[in-house]
């Protein structure tokens, strides 16, 4: 083998945190030991990127870059280039050559494209990787493309494998290529276009004009043509199809699953529909070629991209061949949507009669299908059928299918050519009521408002129960903006049937106008229908109106209903909303571990669907519960991530939460003053003040910062309106709040009468948290009137209540409380894990039983970055590097509290020093 030395450009990634991660301790084991690993991932995913991230971030010693047979330029990336023979090599010759070139340091070896490779020298290489553990400090990064099995010779390395980039990562891709000089409008459509793979994703852009990259010219039709499929493929479809049979046989999965609710097509119909193609052609089953994977009956491509492209690039002729074969037995077995749909792209050119008969086909609610599938029905039926009235209604129809099904971006799209003047009122109507809906969710919630209000007005005369919809639905924007005057004059006067429409406007408008005793009856029977109707609008309607009078389990039981009725149906788009009102109800009754797994899986499935607003309001909620425990970076993160949409997009409301989470933190980690700062902002009356619906929750809080701040006067500034708000009740703990907020104001010769009457408010409402904050100022309140013992029990009820609540960061400040009046807190005796939270001790305590941290997260219903960042707070507060050594120091500091609690225990049980 010969070598040459190479020089180092800048590598730049987006995103990849994770497999940076796992090759940065491969990286940081060969001081140490030798190891491998495999990367793989779709064409284009950055395979080669990742090679040369770890070649530049290596630093302990060289970097070898092997390439197999011919010499070929090298790649980029600090090193030396090393070619070997594609008749291979002994791998022992191979790993004596690698530690001499290491010259007795560390040792990387990058094999990019190995799958390429002869089988000879592919051999030699996994034999080589094969004595990688006992051969000293050399490591081995190979890489290999996904759309096809992993070669037999890697098999017993481990495998990392590169997946789409997030939509936030791809955005910031596609940002640095184009400069940032790019229409939303098609910066949207690239994103969705290349589906997170990077390499299509700049293709696209090199692809484009400027004049359209800036929205000026039109897109081409499709924006990723053949042509863009294959430069961002690659090498990979080489060699793909060797014969006719296995050409057949790629193209008819591919076609197959362009009308497929996702990568997976059923083998039977590809095989039926392939003896149309084929006579005689072998059964798929029997052997599987290399693209594909065979599993459970379904087939489906490793790769998106590949399947793309083999669509693509097929010859036209053959591709409508491949989807008349696909209708015929579809139809056969009276599948009848997906059958038309395969009918129409064996066409060419207008077919009204057919496009008639999918776009009924699509718009039938008995039909079994998605609302993925039927937008995309809806959409070619718009294709086939001449410019028109009823070209733009089936648009408008597909949009809306799109928007069900969690596609925003699709149906903005769709909707574009519906909104013309030409377009009849009622179709109109129905396009902006889709786009008001889509900006709703993502996009400026004034311009919601404006949609919404139009489509009311276009609707009015044709469909009145759609305009009620939108009306209702122009509140819900001004509601979102903080706008009070603007919702008040959309929810206007109650006209129309009693329906829940007409419920919710009517008793939202008493709400707000403070007339509580004429919101009941409307809202009430708003949330009674949650019983009745499993509609998940209906249900979520049901929710809503259960949080505005307070009502949190109705609003926990029909959020639970809602979030199962839009799974059942498939819509994608309200699965986020109906957590965000579970996440809400829980927040409400101080079920904050409940209200995290909500938010979060909602934040994960709001990204998804492209929902940005919900996936603030969903930040808003994560902050909040977070708020409660040791985790301010994980506060301030959810803080910035509510905040930067909520600014870009007027959410006052979802803004109001995020500030208030913020300042909650400070409270709890003893910073009153910097709390008292944030709430003033939001409580206090003028320009700045909170979101109308939402700022006198945050009351409590500022009265307690504002007394521990010495602010009295602002605090008692807001006593009137608050115990307005709590006369009002439609918030259950507001009672027992006003209580302690009149304690904390009180004369000592009131105060304890306060406090006493607040915790017996709290009893009848329940809410573990609020009622431990309750005794832990009543606690401190006793201590400095040097009544110790009813201090001592205040303060540990308080201290139960938090730990019982996962309020870390609450309970340390009980604790200290505790240990100035002498007495010992639970804990005591465990010597370091005292440092620990409860949620971080819990963690500890199963991760040194031997759980994964996957485990750990199913367990406590967290997710596995919550352990992640929990475990390495453990880890700092502990001083240990290995679980091994907490393991160690778990059991020690076990078995010292256990033979503590053996000599502090009086004959009944009870604890010596409480």
């Amino acid at each position: 083998m010969t070598g040459e030395t190479i020089p180092w450009p800048a590598v730049r990634m987006h995103g990849r945190s994770t497999q940076r991660r796992t090759v940065g301790a491969l990286l940081d084991r060969l001081r140490t030991h030798g190891a491998g690993l495999v990367v793989t991932g779709e064409p284009g995913a950055g395979r080669t990127t990742l090679l040369t991230w770890a070649a530049g971030a290596f630093t302990a010693g060289p970097v070898l870059h092997l390439t197999a047979g011919p010499r070929t330029p090298p790649p980029p990336g600090p090193g030396t280039h090393t070619w070997l023979p594609e008749q291979g090599a002994d791998p022992h010759t191979l790993l004596e050559t690698w530690r001499a070139a290491a010259g007795g340091r560390p040792l990387l070896v990058c094999a990019d494209d190995a799958h390429r490779w002869s089988p000879a020298a592919r051999a030699a290489l996994g034999a080589a990787a094969g004595l990688l553990p006992g051969t000293g400090r050399v490591g081995l990064l190979v890489s290999v493309a996904g759309h096809r099995p992993i070669d037999a010779e890697f098999a017993r390395l481990p495998v990392l494998r590169l997946d789409p980039l997030a939509p936030p990562q791809a955005a910031a891709l596609l940002d640095e290529a184009t400069g940032g000089d790019l229409d939303p409008a098609v910066r949207a459509e690239l994103l969705a276009e290349a589906d997170g793979n990077p390499a299509l994703l700049l293709a696209l852009v090199r692809r484009l004009s400027p004049a359209e990259l800036r929205g000026h010219h039109p897109l081409p039709t499709p924006p990723a043509d053949a042509a863009t499929l294959a430069e961002a493929a690659g090498g990979a479809l080489t060699g793909l199809a060797p014969d006719e049979d296995t050409r057949a046989l790629l193209l008819t999965v591919a076609a197959a699953a362009a009308a497929a609710d996702g990568p997976h097509v059923d083998a039977g119909l590809v095989h039926r529909a392939l003896r149309h193609l084929r006579p005689g052609a072998p059964d798929p089953a029997a052997h599987v070629p290399g693209p594909l994977l065979l599993a459970d009956g379904t087939l489906r491509f490793r790769s998106t991209l590949v399947r793309r492209a083999v669509h693509a690039l097929a010859e036209p002729g053959r591709r409508r061949a491949a989807h008349r074969a696909l209708a015929r037995v579809l139809e056969t077995d009276g599948h009848r949507l997906p059958a038309l749909l395969h009918r129409s792209w064996s066409l060419t050119g207008p077919a009204p009669l057919l496009a008639g008969r999918l776009a009924a086909e699509a718009s039938d609610t008995a039909a079994p299908a998605s609302h993925r599938l039927r937008a995309t029905a809806l959409a070619r039926a718009a294709e086939l059928t001449p410019d028109g009235p009823a070209r733009a209604e089936r648009r408008t129809a597909a949009a809306e299918q799109a928007l069900l099904a969690g596609e925003p971006e699709r149906a903005r799209r769709l909707l574009a050519p519906a909104r013309g003047h030409a377009a009849p009122a009622a179709v109109r109507g129905r396009a902006e009521l889709v786009s008001g809906l889509t900006e709703l969710r993502d996009g400026p919630v004034d311009v919601a408002h404006q949609s919404l209000l139009l489509a009311a007005s276009l609707l009015a005369a044709h469909d009145p129960g759609q305009a009620a919809r939108a009306t209702l639905a122009a509140a819900d924007a001004a509601w979102a903006a903080g706008d009070l005057t603007a919702c008040l004059a959309t929810l206007g006067t109650d006209t129309g049937p009693g329906d829940v429409v007409r419920d919710h406007r009517s008793g939202m408008r008493a709400l707000l106008e403070g007339r509580l005793d004429r919101a009941a009856a409307p809202l009430g029977q708003v949330v009674a229908r949650a019983g009745t109707d499993d509609r998940p609008e209906t249900l979520l309607r049901s929710a809503a109106a259960a949080l505005l009078l307070g009502e949190v389990d109705a609003a926990r039981r029909a959020g639970a209903r809602a979030l199962a009725a839009a799974r059942h149906l498939g819509s994608d788009a309200l699965v986020p909303q109906a957590l965000e009102y579970l996440a809400y109800a829980e927040l409400r009754a101080g079920r904050h571990a409940q209200a995290r797994a909500h938010a979060e899986e909602g934040l994960r499935t709001a990204l998804r669907t492209g929902r940005r607003n919900t996936a603030a309001h969903h930040h808003a909620a994560l902050a909040l519960a977070a708020s409660i425990d040791e985790e301010p970076d994980v506060v301030a993160r959810h803080v910035d991530a509510a905040l930067t949409t909520a600014r870009r997009h007027g959410l006052a409301q979802a803004a109001t939460l995020a500030q208030w989470a913020a300042a909650r933190a400070d409270l709890g980690r003893g910073r009153p003053l910097e709390a008292a700062d944030r709430l003033a902002l939001l409580v206090l009356p003028g320009p700045r003040r909170g979101h109308f619906a939402v700022w006198r929750l945050a009351v409590p809080c500022f009265v307690e910062a504002a007394v521990l701040a010495g602010r009295h006067a602002d605090a008692r500034t807001l006593m009137g309106d608050f115990a307005d708000w709590a006369a009002f009740g439609a918030d259950p703990q507001s009672v027992a709040q006003l209580a302690r907020c009149r304690a904390l104001l009180a004369p000592p010769a009131r105060a304890d009468a306060l406090y006493r009457q607040a915790l017996a408010r709290h009893d009848e409402t329940g809410g573990d948290f609020e009622r431990a904050r309750t005794a832990l100022l009543y606690g401190k309140w006793l201590r400095r009137r040097r009544r110790p013992k009813e201090a001592r029990d205040q303060l540990g009820t308080a201290l139960a209540g938090f730990e019982c609540s996962g309020a870390g960061v609450w309970a340390e400040q009980t604790r200290g409380e505790l240990r100035a009046i002498g007495a010992a807190t639970r804990g005591t005796g465990t010597g370091a894990l005292t440092r620990l939270t409860p949620q971080q001790l819990r963690i500890a305590r199963q991760v040194a039983e031997g759980a994964t941290n996957r485990e750990v997260a199913l367990s406590l219903a967290v997710s596995t970055r919550t352990v992640d960042y929990h475990l390495r707070k453990v880890f700092a507060a502990l001083g240990v590097r290995s679980r091994v050594e907490l393991a160690r120091m778990v059991d020690e500091a076990e078995k010292t509290a256990a033979e503590l609690r053996g000599t502090a225990t009086d004959p009944r049980g009870r604890a010596a020093g409480l």
